[in-house]
């Protein structure tokens, strides 16, 4: 076959970056090449309509298939780690309008709109230098945590989104017994959710000398686990949340001049907006 003429003129690489995920967690398969040298190229005008299509935004599905298209290594952007979106969304940002976003915030004090320029070089720098504590050790068990991949996450995100929407219905039940039998199925689907996240959440568990990987004898145990146990879990788990998060960015109100801090969320909404 002979080569395209304008191959020459296809678009290139803007950003290399470095996976986090790295030695915690990678589905085999789902990516090819050097994931501490990612390539990642800009957008293309397909991939802004595809982020533009309602159904495939709610689904992580417009995601998944930009990340793919603008990082070629990953073949199955579904079953990468969730560590490594938001770090592959900002180069992928950054690669199509520049390293400044505009951001605006209203000042908490005086209720200034302020417009800032946020560079997301920080974001990158944050999640290249963040830390994911793969171990939780108790008096005989020793727990190894994995993060979920980005189709469990997106998973969740619509079972929480679907819960939320029946919960703002709730108040328009009349009858008292009728909402009350409403609001305790979703607590108790609350708890089941919670509880699966968690057990995602667990790549292993040492215990007698064996490795335990067998899914359902980790559900099991986590749901007949003391309490104790599963608080010491959910307190790791919530840090490594916590420590995942896009870092709080110091600003300062051009009118009052307090100091303020902004957070740019990894969203399809608004993060894909041009700049």
């Amino acid at each position: 076959m002979p080569q395209n003429p304008l191959q020459k003129f296809f678009r290139q690489p803007k950003i290399f970056i470095s996976l986090p995920s790295k030695g915690v967690y990678n589905v085999p398969g789902s990516i090819q090449g050097d994931i501490n040298n990612l390539p990642v190229y800009g957008m293309t005008g397909m991939d802004e309509i595809i982020m533009k299509t309602p159904d495939a935004m709610m689904t992580g599905e417009a995601t998944a298939r930009v990340i793919e298209s603008c990082c070629p290594a990953i073949k199955d952007a579904s079953q990468i780690s969730n560590i490594d979106t938001d770090i592959i969304l900002a180069a992928i940002r950054i690669a199509t309008w520049g390293t400044h976003m505009a951001v605006t915030h209203n000042c908490p004090m005086c209720e200034h709109e302020n417009h800032y320029d946020v560079d997301l070089t920080k974001i990158i720098d944050h999640f290249s230098s963040a830390t994911f504590n793969t171990t939780v050790v108790l008096q005989q068990l020793t727990v190894k945590l994995q993060p979920l991949s980005f189709k469990q996450v997106a998973e969740f995100a619509l079972k929480n989104y679907a819960m939320q929407k029946t919960l703002q219905q709730v108040s328009s039940i009349e009858d008292d017994q009728e909402r009350q039998k409403v609001l305790e199925d979703l607590y108790n689907q609350l708890a089941t959710v919670r509880n699966e996240v968690f057990a995602l959440g667990i790549e292993s568990i040492q215990a007698d000398g064996q490795v335990v990987t067998q899914r359902d004898f980790i559900d099991e145990w986590l749901k007949n686990s003391e309490k104790d146990t599963f608080d010491a879990i959910k307190q790791v788990i919530e840090s490594n949340n916590n420590a995942w998060r896009t870092p709080n960015i110091p600003v300062q109100c051009e009118n009052c001049q307090a100091e303020n801090t902004i957070r740019v969320e990894m969203d399809q909404s608004t993060f894909f907006g041009s700049a």
